[in-house]
């Protein structure tokens, strides 16, 4: 397996491109806007017109697209992905979808006689595109061990979950508490901010102490410098929380914290930070404390 599509070549869908390219993959991407399609053609990436040519000849196809109304249009529509592609291509979803609608997309897959794996990444844009991301894969397991080379030049760790569904499931716990840490951290800068603390100086007490974490390390100086360029968009984690919500009436599982982080993310969005890092959120929180008018 050496030929390999990409849907969506955004922040995620460029780190994912990036690390196959390096690796020796043959990669053809497309996406709506041509920005990044142009910057990774300078790395050897083939610019597709449309996802059918993007698709065309493939072993195998990324799906890293924004929204699930997004990805469920690009699979489902009428000539798109599982009326075009090859009976050969594997086809790998890796957008942060709920369960329901990866099962959906599984099934139509097998209908059609398609090899389907959902394989989404956790992990920010810049983590990955070093190779320290984490890819869940649900679906067949002898077919995540054949694809195992792809996965390896992408994530630093592959995860088989279990069947597909499951590792949609995976994905959303991960970004739940990524998430939610993200909120928990921006808290406490704004108590230490008000209390009259540096941010800068209680950020380095926090990053000695035992709390000291990813989310400490990557976000904390985007929130002390308010320099929020994104890693993963205010608005993906809003549409994230979203889904957890949904999952969890489904199930009859109260997340009242999520609930909260969807709550003030709605709010920084509303206040045009939703194209920012998930970090512009401590801006909802400063205005809050009457720090930030």
């Amino acid at each position: 397996m050496k030929r390999i599509g990409i849907l969506g070549v955004g922040l995620l869908g460029s780190a994912v491109a990036r690390r196959l390219l390096a690796k020796g993959f043959e990669v053809t991407g497309y996406d709506t806007r041509r920005e990044p399609v142009e910057a990774l053609a300078a790395a050897g990436l083939v610019a597709a017109a449309d996802p059918a040519r993007a698709a065309a000849g493939a072993d195998a196809v990324f799906t890293i697209l924004t929204t699930p109304d997004v990805v469920e249009a690009v699979w489902l529509d009428r000539g798109g992905l599982l009326d075009t592609a090859s009976a050969s291509t594997v086809l790998l979803q890796m957008s942060t979808i709920g369960p329901a609608l990866s099962r959906r997309l599984g099934e139509a897959a097998a209908s059609r006689g398609r090899r389907f794996l959902e394989t989404p990444i956790s992990g920010t844009s810049t983590s990955v595109a070093r190779g320290e991301g984490t890819l869940y894969v649900g679906g067949d397991r002898a077919l995540v061990e054949q694809c195992r080379p792809i996965f390896d030049a992408v994530a630093g760790r592959t995860v088989h979950v279990g069947p597909v569904g499951a590792a949609s499931v995976t994905k959303l716990a991960a970004n739940l508490i990524g998430g939610i840490n993200a909120i928990a951290l921006a808290e406490a800068l704004v108590l230490g901010a008000k209390s009259g603390l540096a941010p800068a100086e209680l950020l380095e007490a926090l990053r000695q102490s035992p709390v000291a974490s990813g989310t400490v390390n990557q976000r904390g100086p985007l929130m002390v410098s308010h320099r929020f360029d994104p890693h993963i968009r205010l608005d993906l984690f809003l549409k994230d929380f979203g889904l957890m919500l949904k999952e969890g009436e489904r199930l009859g599982v109260p997340l009242p914290l999520t609930s909260v982080a969807h709550q003030l993310c709605t709010a920084a969005s509303a206040a045009g930070h939703g194209g920012e890092d998930l970090a512009a959120v401590i801006t909802t929180l400063e205005y809050l404390a009457g720090i930030r008018s």
